[in-house]
This record gives structure tokens, sequence and C-alpha cells, in this order.
């Protein structure tokens, strides 16, 4: 963990896990948000890695990554921001004063990733949460189900929410979106660009409604809310990120006899603050580390193998 090669945790790892290594993917609508461009996307990725490797590398805890107040700007990404930050195009760590902006939540990067060009999406940030943060994976949406909240030009424009909501009165798309949509709306002071509003520009200026009812029956409001329920369990947000740190290392997918070494990495962690440390050391003590077997061979071929030495 000492070593330079360990920078992989966060570039080769930590950037692919929460999907921030795909940023290219979302190119926001010029005519929509006409202030962003290449230069600021480059800010985004920048603050987010120094942002990972400031929790992962120096061996804090690792729910800080929802919780920390500490983030990196320039010049840019400090006014972009609205926050006091440094005069030149050199990322310093500055201390966040609005909560919004707290850990991974508040991260133009994350905000803008699960977003579409043209508009926000509760959907995508909420399956986002789902799976990086709570460990629990929306499944796909059924075939032949729309998804479409695209406007008809002749109707007045409605909020995101009030487009998402008519969409979920469908039955057929009413019980995955009623766990998946309830944390992607408390994000929706963010826009797709991942700055802070109260109003929708694209919907007359209406008031933005971050309120929302967790899967769980808890009522929320907005994205300081949000991460304050979701860190009441921190083990979660661990195990979740243990999976997926033991998947980098083993190479494929978990199963189910994976689960209880998975379950074993995280209890032992906990004595040592879940550091990144002790996930690692956790990791490479497991059987699935340790005791990983030569690849399959198929039948055919090693029957082909047989016959070669025969004839050998």
């Amino acid at each position: 963990m000492a070593d330079p090669r360990a920078e992989s945790l966060v570039t080769s790892f930590a950037m692919k896990w929460l999907n921030l290594n795909s940023l290219d993917l979302v190119q926001p609508d010029p005519k929509i948000f006409n202030t962003f461009n290449a230069t600021l996307r480059e800010d985004f990725i920048a603050e987010a890695e120094k942002f990972l490797d400031s929790i992962l590398l120096e061996n804090r805890n690792v729910t800080e990554l929802l919780t920390s107040n500490q983030t990196f700007v320039n010049d840019t990404l400090a006014r972009y921001y609205g926050i006091d930050g440094p005069p030149t195009s050199a990322f310093k760590q500055v201390t966040l004063t609005d909560p919004n902006r707290f850990g991974l939540l508040g991260k133009a990067a994350i905000l803008m990733r699960t977003s579409y060009a043209d508009r926000t999406s509760p959907v995508l940030r909420g399956a986002w949460v789902l799976d990086k943060i709570i460990g629990t994976p929306p499944t796909e949406p059924p075939p032949n189900v729309g998804s479409n909240l695209a406007e008809p030009s002749a109707e007045a424009p409605k909020t995101v929410r009030a487009r998402l909501e008519a969409h979920r009165d469908n039955p057929a798309c009413k019980q995955c979106h009623g766990v998946i949509d309830p944390t992607g709306l408390a994000l929706e002071n963010f826009d797709a660009i991942g700055q802070y509003r109260t109003t929708d520009r694209q919907a007359a200026n209406a008031k933005i409604d971050a309120s929302t009812v967790m899967p769980n029956g808890v009522a929320i409001d907005g994205p300081v809310q949000l991460r304050q329920e979701l860190v009441k369990s921190p083990e979660k947000f661990v195990t979740a990120m243990t999976e997926k740190l033991l998947m980098y290392a083993i190479n494929r997918q978990l199963e189910y006899f994976d689960m209880p070494q998975v379950r074993k990495v995280v209890r032992d962690a906990k004595k040592d603050d879940y550091t990144l440390t002790s996930l690692v050391l956790g990791i490479v003590n497991t059987d699935a580390f340790r005791k990983q077997g030569p690849a399959a061979v198929s039948k055919t071929a090693s029957k082909q193998n047989s016959v070669a030495e025969v004839k050998k």
C-alpha cells in the first residue's frame, strides 16, 4: 500500500467502480448548458481522482467518501461551485462549508455521469446509489417498457419529477421505480452538469422539489438528508465497496459462496476503522484470492492434450 503503484487502486479500480472513467459518454447539450466545456470536464475528473486519493490512499475510513467536507479545486472549479479557492489552475485542498457538496454525492463528476445530455435523471442517479453505495443494484427493466420522458412540443414544460411520476403510474413501471426513484429525486437540486439549483430553468423556473420517501419508509428532503440516511448503516457501503474490490482482485463475478468471505472481510475491517488497507489485507487473505485455480479447460481441449501426451 506504500508503493506508488497503489495509485492504481484509484485510477484503475475506484474510478471504474464509480463509472467515472467513462465521463466522456455524457455530452451536455450546448444549447441548454452553454457554460460547460472540455476544460470543466477535465476539472471534474481531476477533482474526483484527488478526492478518492485523499480518502483511500491516506488510509482514512472509506465511509468518508460519503461524508467528507474536503475536496480539491482550482480557480475554475471554485468559481463553478461558487466557493473560495486558489487563484490559479493548480488544484488545492479546500474545506467545504455547504453540506450539499460533501462527499461523492456532491461531486460534479458523479452528478453529470448520472444524467442525460439535456436533463437530470432520477432513475440513473437512483440506480447508481443503489448499486455503488447500498450494494443492491436494480434489475434491468422488462422488455418493451417505454423509458422516454420527452415531452410533446405542444405541451407546457414540466419538471423531470412530474414527467417521472406520470411514467411511474404505469403498473409495469411502478414496482421497480418505487425502489429506484427516491434516492435520485433527493438529488434533483443538482442539474445535469452538477450545479446546485432551487428552480428548474427548463420547466419555466418551477421550484425544485427534492422531497421523497425512501424504500424503508423514511421521509427525506434533498441531498443532505439523503447522505445522512445512507451513512446510518456504514457497513452497507463498506460491503458494497468490498464486493467490487474483491471482484477487481480476482477478476471475476462473485458467487454465492464468496459472500461469507466478503462479510468476514468487512467484520474484521471494522476494528481498523474500515480503512482501505484493512479491506485489502482482508481480501488477499481470503480463499477466493489465495486459492484461485487455473482457467477451466474445455473437455475437447483436455482430450486433445491427452492424445498429444500419449503421442509424445
